[in-house]
């Protein structure tokens, strides 16, 4: 069979798809929408970002303002001990420099307050705990035995007696016919009226001054063994204080 002239079959040639104006605009808004989200997530992560630089920061900031207020209470903490000890050792000093003593007696028998020198001792012989005669000396760097015959600087004695009674002894003393012993009225620094006795002290060799003077039932005296205890006698007398 003579296939020359059998014209072959041409196929159809093949066009491009139509898009509809519809889906134009569907794929239009599907890339914006992509575009917008994108565009949301890169200033989510810059937000992101700023807030976690911003959050590095203030953490660094933070730190450094609480180690620099630390470090200043610290420094207030140790320049206001430092300030406290320098005026504690101040006072120290002072009152190391200061050359007296307060003794105070038994609250009981009015609380007898005065100065002495601070290098005098003190011996407390009777504390009254029970009753009776309360009894205390006193002397340069050591007391010394106490007797009739041993000199102290000073001696201190709160009869249980009244001051009328304590006075009659010692006036019967200044009316012997051999006794140098006197008497005169003196106020004390405090403003209080007591007698002061000069002279022989009653039943010793001893030759020194007695102060007594009325505490409430009872009555103090104050005497020092030696006029050469005189200077600190008279300035202990000055600074007596008692509760009435």
């Amino acid at each position: 069979m003579d296939n020359s002239n059998v014209f072959p079959i041409q196929s159809a040639p093949m066009t491009a798809p139509v898009i509809s104006n519809q889906q134009a605009s569907v794929k239009e808004t599907k890339d914006f929408g992509g575009l917008i989200k994108t565009i949301v997530i890169i200033v989510l992560a810059l937000i992101a970002v700023t807030f976690i630089g911003l959050f590095i920061w203030m953490s660094v900031q933070y730190n450094e303002v609480n180690e620099d207020v630390t470090g200043q209470i610290n420094s207030a903490v140790m320049v206001a001990k430092d300030k406290q000890a320098q005026e504690l050792e101040a006072e120290f000093l002072e009152r190391e420099k200061y050359p007296y003593k307060t003794f105070s007696g038994p609250a009981d028998y009015g609380q007898l307050t005065f100065e002495y020198p601070r290098t005098w001792s003190v011996y407390i012989a009777a504390d009254a705990s029970n009753g009776g005669d309360f009894s205390a000396y006193f002397n340069p760097i050591q007391v010394n035995t106490v007797s009739k015959d041993t000199i102290n600087a000073l001696r201190v004695v709160i009869r249980d007696r009244s001051f009328e009674d304590v006075a009659s002894e010692y006036q019967r003393y200044i009316d012997k016919k051999d006794s140098n012993l006197t008497v005169e009225s003196i106020t004390m620094g405090s403003g209080v009226t007591a007698n002061r006795y000069t002279g022989n002290i009653p039943n010793t060799d001893l030759n020194g001054y007695i102060v007594i003077f009325k505490i409430r039932d009872k009555t103090a005296v104050l005497q020092t063994d030696s006029v050469l205890f005189k200077e600190d006698f008279d300035a202990l007398l000055d600074t007596v204080t008692f509760n009435a």
